[in-house]
């Protein structure tokens, strides 16, 4: 007697029909969240690849923190210097939009989790690869949000470095998107424009025999945008300064700044995190090594003092999707400093910090940065003199330029090495 290869529905659990019992799921439902999705999926994914443009990573092997790239470094391009605020917006943007969509994911998935459970595995082969991209899609969302959300809290607890994981995962998540949405975008535009006639019966989302509803379709909808807007409000604020920062409970660089005076703003690693020693930094002891064609410079900070001195008012956004306001910095420019070592021209630059700890104590900088006019090795901040934090006796200060690339503690140029 030939035997059944199916379970009980007892034993099947969650592979049984009648096993998922919302009344809220369904195709207007879902596709009302695929549709949110697939426009803040989109502008997360173009401002993430900013974001990586903006490390000009083909310009020197320390700016790349993913190697082997290969095809999927086609879209380089030598970042701007204007609007100095670019790279403020667009990380802003991708972090808090990132963060804002987090409730639109979760009960995405929710919504889609008896498509995950559905037998036989693949009736043909378009639903095969639907299934495929489906998991694929759950996998690299849960991976992306997860890995940017832990970033934004700077908890470094990833398998590696941040950097490679997110950039290859964005990758594997936005194939997965964009198979996924192909397959799926004419049902769902088919059940929005029908919003008042989608029948349920035999969509494999719709509970065979659900439980008597508690909230509606609308309603579930309304809660999900309000945890979105909750999320905006207590997070947004970390990239403005005064009043709006103390709103941003849910993130590190929130609330009050960090001390008062013209140092008074935002920084991401303290002097004694970078193993900075004031011995190192004093007047009698700090000298910065300047090397070009003409040779090699040393300049205490009095020397640097006795060239000419520029200022420019420029914020500081760093990758976490935090930034401040324009501060007002004073220092000689990177041009002039370009010259002097024999460059009749801007060329490229190799910053080296004093930090002995860190991704980024070396970092490199384009031609068109260093030509900027607002391009400064900076030594005072809002008419004082920088604290070690902000990275006394000099830092490099750029518009546009991620965080990092603003490299404090700085100790020698390297023109035209790369």
């Amino acid at each position: 007697m030939a035997r059944s290869f199916l379970p009980t529905a007892a034993a099947r659990g969650p592979f049984a029909p009648d096993f998922w019992r919302s009344p809220l799921r369904g195709p207007w439902f879902t596709s009302v969240l695929g549709v949110v999705l697939l426009g803040g999926i989109t502008i997360l994914f173009v401002t993430g690849l900013l974001s990586y443009a903006a490390y000009n990573p083909d310009l020197a092997r320390v700016n790349d923190k993913t190697p082997g790239k290969g095809l999927l470094g086609f879209y380089l391009f030598p970042w701007p210097t204007d609007p100095p605020w670019l790279y403020r917006l667009t990380q802003g943007v991708h972090v808090t939009l990132g963060l804002v969509l987090v409730p639109v994911l979760l009960a995405k998935l929710w919504s889609v989790v008896p498509r995950l459970f559905t037998l036989p595995p693949a009736r043909s082969l378009t639903h095969a690869l639907e299934r495929i991209s489906l998991l694929l899609l759950v996998g690299g969302a849960l991976f992306e949000f997860t890995t940017g959300i832990l970033n934004v809290q700077l908890d470094y607890v990833f398998p590696g470095s941040f950097y490679p994981l997110h950039f290859y995962g964005a990758w594997v998540f936005i194939g997965a998107f964009v198979a996924h949405a192909v397959l799926k975008a004419p049902t769902a535009m088919r059940n929005l424009r029908n919003l008042r006639n989608v029948r349920d019966g035999g969509e494999e989302l719709v509970a065979p025999r659900p439980d008597p509803p508690t909230v509606s379709r609308r309603g579930a909808l309304g809660l999900v945008g309000g945890g979105s807007l909750l999320l905006f409000a207590t997070s947004a604020g970390r990239s403005f300064d005064g009043p709006l920062r103390e709103t941003a409970v849910l993130t590190p660089h929130g609330g009050p700044e960090p001390g008062g005076g013209p140092g008074g703003f935002q920084i991401n690693k303290t002097a004694a995190y970078a193993g900075i020693r004031t011995a190192e930094t004093t007047e009698e002891a700090w000298r910065l090594v300047v090397t070009g064609p003409a040779g090699t410079v040393r300049l205490s900070r009095a020397g640097l003092l006795g060239l000419p001195l520029h200022s420019a008012a420029l914020p500081i956004a760093c990758v976490e999707g935090w930034s401040t306001s324009d501060q007002w910095w004073r220092g000689v420019r990177l041009r002039d400093l370009a010259a002097l070592a024999g460059h009749q021209e801007p060329v490229d630059v190799f910053v080296e910090s004093l930090q002995r700890r860190g991704a980024f104590r070396r970092g490199a900088l384009r031609a068109n940065q260093v030509a900027d006019p607002r391009s400064l090795l900076a030594l005072f901040v809002n008419g004082e003199e920088l604290t070690a934090d902000h990275g006394y006796p000099a830092r490099i200060i750029v518009p546009a330029a991620p965080g990092v690339l603003n490299t404090k503690w700085v100790a020698r140029l390297t023109f035209g090495a790369l």
